[in-house]
């Protein structure tokens, strides 16, 4: 039961801050303006709001626990993105990931599929999985975090994010 508080708090606060993105109007945005590409077209949406039920781990280890992922991404001019997940971790600690990114559309010609790369700065492994993510300074680390994905919708979608050599993390997507 301890593990669902966190969880609850972090859905929580990401459906807020979906909220917000959606209701806000006019230029203001939440990630830094210089994450965005300069003269580029603006995106076809506001952000992103993404759950994830299911992770598959490589290994078969009985410390496992199940990782459920909440996460908000605001989109910027050129696909870029920045974003923050919540997240109970592979060993059932809450965790969060604040990132930033880049979106590549229309992959391969085929114009549902899309790649996107995030890279930002992890907490939440802590003793005694402290040495279960590299570079881990008292529970901090970095993190990067490619993915694939599939639009089902204009607004709707499918990923499946790629954690290192670790675990493959499905998930769905919501464009706001």
């Amino acid at each position: 039961m301890r593990l669902f508080r966190p969880l609850g708090l972090a859905a929580t606060l990401s459906l807020c801050a979906a909220a917000a993105f959606a209701q806000s109007e006019g230029p203001a945005r939440y990630c830094p303006n210089g994450l965005a590409v300069k003269n580029a077209p603006a995106p076809s949406h506001r952000g992103e709001f993404m759950f994830s039920p299911y992770t598959y781990h490589f290994s078969n280890n009985p410390e496992h626990k199940h990782v459920v992922l909440v996460a908000v991404e605001e989109q910027l001019p050129g696909d870029r993105l920045c974003g923050v997940s919540f997240f109970s971790n592979s060993f059932g600690q809450p965790s969060v990931y604040v990132y930033a990114g880049q979106q590549y559309n229309n992959l391969l010609g085929v114009p549902q599929l899309f790649a996107k790369v995030t890279a930002g700065l992890m907490y939440g492994y802590v003793a005694p999985y402290e040495n279960k993510v590299p570079l881990n300074y008292k529970g901090f680390n970095p993190a990067i975090i490619p993915a694939v994905g599939y639009k089902l919708s204009p607004h709707d979608s499918v990923q499946l994010k790629i954690l290192g050599n670790a675990a493959l993390m499905f998930s769905y997507g919501r464009q706001f």
